[in-house]
């Protein structure tokens, strides 16, 4: 988003007129921005062969996943019915790889009926891999190397208590089951966390995951998750990918003189795509004033974007139509029946009744974590491409949120 002319603009197009068009609250992403991005990693993991395969959890609108497969990305799902998502985005079973945790063994079962690659994550389905199908069936298996990495509590996923990835003290135990049934564990996975912005802690976890790749045969890929970092204000600290990129790439160089091949690296980015080509814009419903703040009441809330409530997370809040507004300080807060404050006392240009405020890196885990909560329903979803507003989700109504109930006579 772009103010030129005290407008603010998406490609040109003034955002004012995209929230008259579509109404408000709503999703708008910017094409340019997601494949921008993943130019970013291509450029910066040149130095070795790189697959990106998106972590379509932040965002699974249909094209959206159309436009990231068309910038050369595979894709990571954590659901079948995420699997059911890309194939129909036009992703090939090959380009899916199937990262599920706590699921039933005839999940994994399915993804393989449907030539999916499938990353195991624990023992006990380890082994019944193994029994089915032996060698016949490529897998990759998910570490976790107990290291402590990411933004937030929720979001941390590699260190010791986390129910993701099998302990790497229990290498033994995987390293038996897979000389017991010969198995073709083409990946060894890690993904320590979201939101790490340290590198070298990014290296320690890949030296752990390398010395364990040589105690394998069969070993062609070493996926190595993603996590990265982004600004979501000036100053904030982001993951440096340029000297990863240089890191990753020498010692991936100095395991395959060892194993005696050099294996493909996968990432899996999925905040660092989409994150910021996002925004949800909201109205202002309402300004109550207290002897503690100013409240701007928005006709948004944790219902739309639940990130701030349930990470502590920062959202930079814009108010695009008073941008040369005297700046003072506003508490911006939903319309849920719940405490969904979203900033407090921040400095705003002047906030007004009806005005438009603009939420920020909304694109990743925004409306894919959204919900009909207080049965309000889901905005539209809006993508900017080549310059031109398109509708990708049809704003919910009342018979959406009714939809599955099934009414009785009582």
């Amino acid at each position: 988003m772009q103010l030129e002319n005290n407008t603010y603009h998406i490609q040109g197009i003034p955002v004012e007129q995209i929230c008259k068009e579509f109404g408000t609250p709503l999703y708008v992403y910017d094409a340019q921005v997601i494949e921008k991005q993943i130019l970013k990693l291509q450029e910066a993991f040149k130095g070795v062969r790189l697959k990106l395969k998106y972590a379509c959890k932040a965002l699974t609108n249909i094209s959206i996943l159309k436009l990231i497969r068309k910038a050369n990305c595979d894709i990571d799902t954590v659901s079948l019915e995420e699997i059911e998502i890309a194939l129909k985005a036009g992703f090939l079973p090959f380009q899916i790889t199937f990262t599920p945790n706590s699921v039933p063994f005839s999940e994994i079962v399915l993804a393989v009926e449907k030539g999916v690659f499938v990353n195991i994550d624990n023992l006990q389905i380890l082994e019944e891999f193994g029994a089915k199908y032996g060698n016949k069936a490529r897998c990759s298996i998910r570490i976790n190397p107990h290291v402590e990495a990411g933004g937030n509590e929720k979001i941390k996923t590699g260190h010791a208590e986390s129910k993701f990835g099998i302990s790497i003290e229990q290498q033994n135990e995987i390293l038996e089951i897979y000389n017991k049934y010969n198995l073709d564990v083409m990946a060894l996975h890690v993904h320590t966390g979201s939101d790490f912005s340290d590198v070298e802690v990014f290296m320690q976890v890949a030296e752990i995951m390398f010395e364990l790749a040589l105690k394998f045969k069969t070993i062609k890929i070493m996926d190595f998750g993603s996590g990265f970092k982004v600004a979501y204000k000036d100053g904030d600290k982001t993951t440096n990918i340029t000297i990863l990129g240089e890191k990753i790439t020498a010692a991936t160089k100095i395991f395959a003189q060892k194993y005696g091949s050099e294996p493909q690296i996968w990432f899996e980015p999925g905040k660092f795509i989409v994150s910021d080509a996002g925004i949800l814009f909201a109205e202002v419903n309402v300004l109550k004033h207290s002897p503690a703040s100013v409240f701007a009441g928005i006709n948004t809330g944790l219902n739309h974007l639940i990130r701030p409530m349930m990470y502590d997370a920062y959202h930079e809040i814009v108010n695009v139509s008073n941008p040369e507004g005297e700046k003072s300080e506003f508490s911006v807060v939903g319309y849920i029946c719940e405490t969904d404050t979203f900033a407090w006392n921040r400095k705003l240009n002047q906030v007004r009744k009806g005005d438009i405020l603009a939420l920020l890196n909304a694109g990743a885990y925004g409306f894919s974590m959204s919900s009909q909560y207080n049965s309000r329903p889901r905005p539209a979803e809006i993508m900017i491409h080549h310059g031109k507003a398109h509708l990708i989700r049809k704003r919910e109504t009342l018979e959406d949120i009714l939809h599955n109930q099934i009414e009785i006579d009582v």
